[in-house]
């Protein structure tokens, strides 16, 4: 069994460089969002990661998603689900075959995507999967592949992944993080094929 580099031997490494925030969208008009779905569609295969609002309340219940991004090669979508016009275009790419959906750990997306909206992800790749085919145990998630794949550090900010990401006007890290998460997983996904 293989193992990945802990966070500490990863903190080591040189900084693994992901999306600058001029190549991090965010639609809010209705043109802006059949334009990126339209995109995300036509790539065939895209970084997809999602994010909600933590519930710091025991037994408290998670409503999440709030955000879900994808991520090209060149630039990231985030589409935040407070937007009238974000509902229809997003079901559209859960629910196509066109596009590939890569990321890490993605079954608890699966499960909060069909406990919001009742429907299920299709065309979905979990790169945990992945690495668990080629030998390595547990879940390796960005950061481990990052380490793996480009021998860099994927620094994962603690603050930032616990963020409100319910908030209408999401800040500078959480565009970054959200971008890059996805971005990862298309990396790591191209470098292994």
């Amino acid at each position: 069994m293989l193992l990945a580099p802990t966070k500490q031997e990863s903190k080591l490494l040189a900084p693994f460089n992901g999306l600058l925030l001029n190549q991090i969208f965010v639609p809010g008009s209705k043109e802006e969002f059949i334009s990126a779905t339209n995109e995300i569609i036509n790539s065939k295969i895209v970084g997809f990661d999602t994010e909600s609002k933590p519930v710091f309340i025991k037994g408290g219940k998670n409503n999440g998603p709030h955000v879900v991004q994808f991520s090209l090669l060149n630039k990231a979508f985030i589409f935040q689900l407070h937007h009238k016009h974000c509902l229809e275009c997003l079901l559209e790419i859960f629910q196509s075959d066109k596009v590939v959906k890569v990321g890490f750990g993605l079954k608890s997306d699966k499960a909060h995507i069909y406990n919001k909206f009742g429907v299920k992800l299709n065309a979905v790749l979990d790169l945990n999967t992945t690495f668990r085919e080629k030998g390595y145990r547990g879940q390796i998630g960005a950061r481990g592949a990052v380490a793996i794949v480009f021998n860099k550090e994927f620094n994962k900010s603690k603050r930032t992944s616990t963020s409100n990401w319910a908030m209408h006007c999401l800040s500078k890290n959480q565009l970054l993080y959200a971008a890059n998460d996805a971005y990862v997983a298309l990396r790591v996904y191209n470098e292994l094929n």
